[in-house]
């Protein structure tokens, strides 16, 4: 039997918290792993049903879990839209920076750190996704918003929507576009200082 019921509570980083069912009852134990579809990240207060089974210490786990009124991934959603949009975002901003480097505005240290900061972002994201897939440590959100901040932040992009990692969580999101805010405004910092 399905029930539905809101996480109550929800540890992120380590992937499990806990749901009490609609109308009250116990609540019961939740596992990342216990999800079907595991392209959104479960976050507090989130609806879902469930199938409630006992472990043999007799307490309550949900298995078989879904988002209330969670779609089927269409093909537009597939990561090839947004992913697209984000690519091109990305070629423009490398190619102001490399312009702006080719005609002696910015030194070319700053390409070639952009390059290999958005690199090593991009393979954050990639080993995030996957332990968060096989249940293993994740990556910190703070290291994920420190890469951005230090100019990281178009493989990041890149990663978010290519792979569909950490591109709906609203509280992280907000941080993450913060982090591109400042790193564009050193930059132009940058821009106007260097002769």
């Amino acid at each position: 039997m399905r029930f539905q019921g809101k996480i109550s509570s929800w540890k992120d980083d380590q992937g499990f918290g806990f749901v009490v069912q609609n109308g009250g009852g116990e609540r019961a134990f939740l596992h990342i792993k216990a999800f079907e579809n595991r392209t959104q990240r479960p976050a507090e207060g989130d609806l879902i049903t469930y199938v409630q089974v006992r472990d043999d210490k007799g307490r309550f786990r949900a298995e078989q879990v879904c988002f209330v009124g969670q779609r089927k991934v269409a093909a537009a959603e597939s990561g090839s839209g947004s992913g697209f949009v984000a690519v091109i975002w990305v070629l423009v901003f490398c190619a102001f920076v490399a312009s702006a480097c080719f005609i002696g505005r910015l030194p070319w240290l700053i390409t070639g750190g952009y390059l290999a900061v958005s690199i090593v972002a991009f393979i954050a994201y990639a080993l995030d996704k996957s332990a968060a897939k096989n249940n293993r440590w994740r990556t910190q959100e703070r290291t994920l918003h420190l890469l951005g901040l230090l100019g990281g932040w178009p493989g990041a992009l890149l990663a978010q929507r290519v792979l569909r990692h950490k591109s709906k969580k609203i509280a992280f999101l907000l941080v993450f576009w913060l982090t591109v805010l400042i790193n564009c405004a050193a930059l132009a910092w940058v821009l106007l200082r260097w002769r």
